[in-house]
């Protein structure tokens, strides 16, 4: 009998690389990719598990699913850095580069 690929499986290691990639994004996209990356590897695992003579690429899969793994702790830093560093300058140094310095030399100076 020949073998079949296992659906998804270049769909996600795709997703896996693009969570990695997009974590620059504040953290969002590449939550969002990571996660369907995650469920569409776990779908493939049970696929593959009921019939493993049957499927070929899973290889794909595995990878594909630590690279989510990777992809979403990544994502979830980033999420947190930025939510870190609105607590510290507040939302509207954000949109005034002046005021942004000043708050920023202000918490590094209360450091020392």
């Amino acid at each position: 009998m020949e073998q079949q690929k296992l659906p998804n499986a270049t769909l996600i290691l795709v997703f896996g690389i693009i969570s990695i990639v997009t974590c620059c994004c504040y953290g969002i996209i590449g939550l969002i990719f990571g996660i369907i990356g995650l469920v569409l590897a776990k779908k493939a695992t049970i696929l593959y598990a009921v019939n493993p003579s049957m499927y070929e690429g899973y290889n794909n899969v595995k990878l594909g699913k630590t690279l989510s793994i990777i992809g979403i702790v990544l994502n979830i830093l980033v999420i947190f850095f930025f939510v870190w560093i609105i607590s510290i300058i507040g939302w509207d140094a954000l949109q005034n580069e002046e005021l942004m310095r000043e708050r920023m030399e202000d918490y590094f100076q209360n450091l020392e």
